[in-house]
């Protein structure tokens, strides 16, 4: 059973996905419990209800990520458009935040190659450098995934957490389908320069962590009830003052989704979609329930003037979006 669902295409020129994406970090690492059965089951219903982009990385998991989701879809490959990561490597696989970043284009193809056996696939549709490496020429890395295209083993080439200058110089060297960076209600860093950098070039955003890692969806409101394994325990945003000030942040949201008797993550999702016709959220969950719930955002109608006020109404978010150490390696 495909439903209907709306398409996107990644921007001016790119290839056409749902308009609502899946991110499938979440099933692997970072937040605590993982349950591959429900996992299995929300990439399963995913693809019944016509959402096809997906979104892994090597580092999730480290490296289980790929193989769970190149396992859900071994049977439905032809439906699905499968995007993965390189460029982080993790100095322990125990410290998730512990890490270094490798563009180094010998790497490129190295990396490329680990995670098509991972998939299991012959072809990834959208490669992105994870993280820009400092240390090598941003050509020179867009140099190596352009191989890449050319080979066959990559059907598309994005960035994430990319600056505007970097963008444009990888651009001049072969063609940025995406770049995949945080954006939603409470982080808005890319509007100054990255969004109108990407509208000029013809280049899609694709917005993870559109729901703000549940906050913005009301799925918790005190770290306590999170997992003990959950990395959010010791985020900026979620601790001490920040925490208390993000809070009646999250209340707004939920205040404003309810005069329009939607739920507080469907709202946070449309006001994401209707930022830019070539903007795709990649909200992750590993529950079906979480799913269909986010999925429904996308019959939901804002008029531009509402999405002024809502954006006007919430303020962004108190806290960095990572811890320091992090902070460093994005928009280079």
């Amino acid at each position: 059973m495909m439903s209907a669902m709306n398409r996107r295409t990644l921007g001016s020129d790119g290839p056409e996905v749902s308009e609502i994406g899946l991110g499938c970090m979440g099933m692997s690492a970072f937040y605590g419990t993982a349950d591959e059965g429900e996992a299995r089951a929300t990439i399963e219903r995913a693809l019944d209800l016509g959402c096809n982009f997906l979104d892994t990385s090597d580092m999730y998991g480290p490296h289980t990520n790929e193989r769970l989701v190149g396992s859900a879809i071994s049977a439905r490959r032809d439906e699905v458009f499968l995007a993965t990561k390189f460029g982080i490597k993790l100095v322990r696989d125990d410290d998730l935040l512990n890490r270094t970043i490798d563009g180094r284009p010998e790497y490129v193809h190295e990396a490329c190659d680990a995670s098509l056996q991972r998939l299991g696939v012959d072809h990834i549709d959208l490669y992105y450098q994870h993280r820009v490496d400092p240390n090598t020429p941003i050509e020179d890395t867009v140099g190596a995934m352009a191989e890449l295209v050319a080979a066959g083993k990559v059907r598309h080439i994005g960035l994430s957490e990319a600056g505007a200058q970097t963008i444009r110089r990888a651009h001049a060297v072969h063609p940025i389908t995406a770049v995949q960076t945080e954006y939603s209600l409470w982080t808005r860093d890319v509007e100054p320069e990255i969004l109108p950098t990407l509208d000029e070039l013809g280049i899609a955003l694709v917005a993870y962590s559109p729901l703000g890692r549940g906050f913005l969806s009301g799925r918790f409101t005190s770290t306590d009830e999170l997992d003990e394994g959950d990395y959010r325990r010791h985020g900026p945003r979620f601790t001490g003052e920040n925490l208390t000030r993000n809070l009646a942040l999250a209340e707004r949201v939920r205040e404003l989704a309810s005069e329009r008797g939607i739920t507080p993550g469907q709202l946070a999702l449309a006001w994401v979609l209707h930022r830019g016709e070539y903007i795709v959220p990649i909200p992750g969950t590993k529950r079906v329930s979480y799913l269909e719930e986010n999925l429904a955002a996308a019959a939901v109608q804002l008029s531009d003037a509402q999405v002024e006020q809502i954006a006007a109404a919430i303020p962004p978010a108190s806290g960095e979006r990572y811890p320091e150490a992090v902070m460093r390696t994005v928009n280079l």
